[in-house]
Parts: C-alpha cells; sequence; structure tokens
C-alpha cells in the first residue's frame, strides 16, 4: 500500500534515480555530475544525444542548454508525480508515465487523461524552470527584472525582493515541450492547446507577498514580490479541469485540408475552447485491461475498497471482475508502563485487517 504525502517535498533525483530519465548507456555517473562544472565537462553533446524520447528541436535546446535540461527533468517528473497523486483512487493512475522516460509523447489516445498529462507537465516544467531562476541555478535568468524598484502609488506599496520570473519560465517550457509537436495533425492542436492551459493555470495562480516596513511595527512602507504558488494547488485545478474536459474536433484549411485550429464538437454554431480549458478529441478507454496504446496497466492487483461507491470501490476499480480477501494480523507492543526499577512492561496487542485486490 502506497501513502502518499499531502505536500511532498520537491527534491532533486539523486544520482540512482537520474538514470530513469536520462538512461546514459555505456556511461558511469559519478557524484561530480551533479555538480554544474561537472555536467558541462562531461559534455553537452554526450549528455543530449542519450537521452531517449527528445525531438529534434529539444535535443538543439539541450546542447545549448545543458544545465537546464536536469531542470527540465524534474520539472516533467513533478508533473507525473503530481498526475499519479490526483488519480491515484482511479482506474486509471497514470502509473505508465515516466517508465521510459519523463520525455517525449507518453499516450497515442487523444483522451482526457492525455489532456491532463500534457497541462501537468508543461505546467510542471514551467514551474521547475521560474524556481531555478529564483534560487539561481540557473544561467541567463535570475528574479524578474520588469518588477524590481517600480512603485504602485495606488496601492501604496513597491516592488522588492525577489519577483519570481515566471514570464521566462513559461516561455521555456513553450519552447522545450511544445517542441516535440512536430506533425500537422489534430493531436497536435490538441497537445499544443493543454499544454498552454497548463501553463495559463500556473500563470494565473501565482501569488503576491508583502512585507511592512517602518518603527514599531508600522506600515509605513511595504514592499511586495511574486511568488510560484504550491504545485499540489495546480494539480488540483488541472484535475477539475480534467473532469469539466471539453470534447473537440479539427478544423480544416479548405485547401490543403491540414488541420489549422480546434472547436467545440456538437454545439450549435461555432465556438472555440476557453484557454485554460482541457481539451480532448476520442473518448477515454475504460482502462480495466493492459494496453500499452491506452497507458493503460489494468487494475488486476490494485488495491480496492469494498464499501466505497466511487472510483475507488472494488465494484468499479476491478470492473466487474470480482476480488480478493487478504486477512492479516498485526501484532505490536502496547500499553508499556515504567516499572522500578528498571524496565519497561508492555502488552501485546493485535489486530485483524482484511485489503482487498481486484481480480
Amino acid at each position: 500500500m502506497q501513502f502518499v504525502n499531502e505536500q511532498p517535498e520537491r527534491k532533486r533525483l539523486t544520482q540512482q534515480q537520474f538514470p530513469a530519465f536520462i538512461h546514459l548507456t555505456h556511461f558511469t555517473v559519478s557524484p561530480a555530475f551533479w555538480a554544474l562544472s561537472s555536467v558541462v565537462a562531461l559534455g553537452a553533446n554526450i549528455i543530449c544525444n542519450k537521452i531517449p524520447g527528445l525531438a529534434p528541436r529539444q535535443r538543439a535546446i539541450c546542447q545549448s542548454r545543458p544545465d537546464a535540461i536536469i531542470v527540465v527533468g524534474e520539472g516533467a517528473q513533478m508533473g507525473i508525480n503530481e498526475c499519479q497523486y490526483q488519480f491515484r483512487y482511479g482506474r486509471w493512475n497514470c502509473s505508465a508515465l515516466g517508465e521510459r522516460t519523463v520525455f517525449g509523447q507518453e499516450l497515442r489516445v487523444g483522451s482526457r487523461e492525455a489532456a491532463f498529462t500534457y497541462a501537468i507537465t508543461a505546467a510542471g516544467v514551467a514551474h521547475a524552470i521560474t524556481a531555478a531562476c529564483s534560487q539561481g541555478n540557473l544561467s541567463q535568468c535570475g528574479c524578474d527584472r520588469e518588477k524590481q524598484g517600480y512603485y504602485n502609488q495606488e496601492e501604496g506599496w513597491k516592488w522588492g525582493g525577489c519577483s519570481a520570473d515566471i514570464k521566462y519560465g513559461i516561455e521555456f517550457s513553450r519552447r522545450f515541450v511544445d517542441a516535440r509537436e512536430i506533425k500537422k495533425t489534430p493531436r497536435r492542436l490538441m497537445n499544443l492547446h493543454n499544454n498552454e492551459a497548463g501553463r495559463k493555470v500556473l500563470e494565473e495562480r501565482m501569488k503576491l507577498e508583502c512585507k511592512c516596513h517602518g518603527v514599531s511595527g508600522s506600515c509605513t512602507t511595504k514592499t511586495c514580490w511574486t511568488t510560484l504558488p504550491k504545485f499540489r494547488e495546480i494539480g488540483y485545478i488541472l484535475k477539475e479541469k480534467y473532469n469539466d474536459a471539453v470534447h473537440v474536433e479539427v478544423v480544416r484549411a479548405s485547401r490543403l485540408r491540414q488541420p489549422t485550429h480546434l472547436k467545440v464538437k456538437q454545439t450549435q454554431g461555432y465556438r472555440k475552447p476557453m484557454e485554460t480549458d482541457l481539451v480532448y478529441i476520442e473518448r477515454s478507454p475504460n482502462y480495466c485491461e493492459e494496453d500499452a496504446a491506452t497507458g493503460s496497466v489494468g487494475t488486476q492487483g490494485r488495491l480496492c475498497n469494498r464499501t466505497s461507491p466511487h472510483t475507488d470501490g472494488c465494484d468499479l476499480m476491478c470492473c466487474g471482475r470480482g476480488y480478493n480477501t487478504h486477512q492479516y494480523t498485526k501484532v505490536w507492543q502496547c500499553n508499556c508502563k515504567f516499572q522500578w526499577c528498571c524496565f519497561v512492561k508492555c502488552n501485546t496487542c493485535s489486530e485483524r485487517t482484511e485489503v482487498f485486490t481486484c481480480k
């Protein structure tokens, strides 16, 4: 049984975790790799050519910015982790994502689930790049210079501190994540829209923090700066948008018949989806059986709740196949008391529990 913390701390990938998404073949990664100077010393070409799943333009960005590619990988993994948290009780639980690489297209079906995957990954990359800039961990970026020194006379405060440069993070995410969309297909339009929707949600949830300055705690002057929201907040918002995802169809050019833009399907008249809508072009499969094409690992062996009427309930989770009951007895020392002198006397307690898994 897996337990997930409500607000997991974002950690840098360890040396053991790094090969899972970089997959350096015939190459030994030493601890010194994690210093930026060592990354440069290894050579951008060696690193970037060994990363599976990169499109040509992504590989070019990697070679020109090898310091940023690790942060991009962290952001993409953060998106996958959030996806697995938000869908932990569903038939589809994102468990197949990131097994081969955190880069590149994972779901071939243009479903709601693919829409969420692309949106959360694009937002994750933008969030990670912006945070790294604010922390001084990347070259070519830092705090948002546009907000330095500006005084807001109406509100009575001025910009100060280090405002997160969300514009830089979003632009980097747009350049890198969107670069994998090469072919002019309906799926390309869907992916690009969902990528932008994820980044737009992140931008709209930026926080304004302020600090007062003055004698004896008075607020004679006040300085403010922008900070990133918790990524869990972005996950919750995008999950709500997943629930309300919009079914769309493509509009093709009259001459070449190439897809040019999206419109909402089965509505009277013509209407484009909203900027922050998640959109899909194919209905979702049921995810009951294993299917690599849909990103489904099936639900056989999944934990379920026998009494729940929701998606985590055995009836829905197991797709009508039934479930197995496993009985366990937990034994531990309890009611311990200190005895004079000098030992501790405990009783032995036990508890019998049942766990249910799908057949």
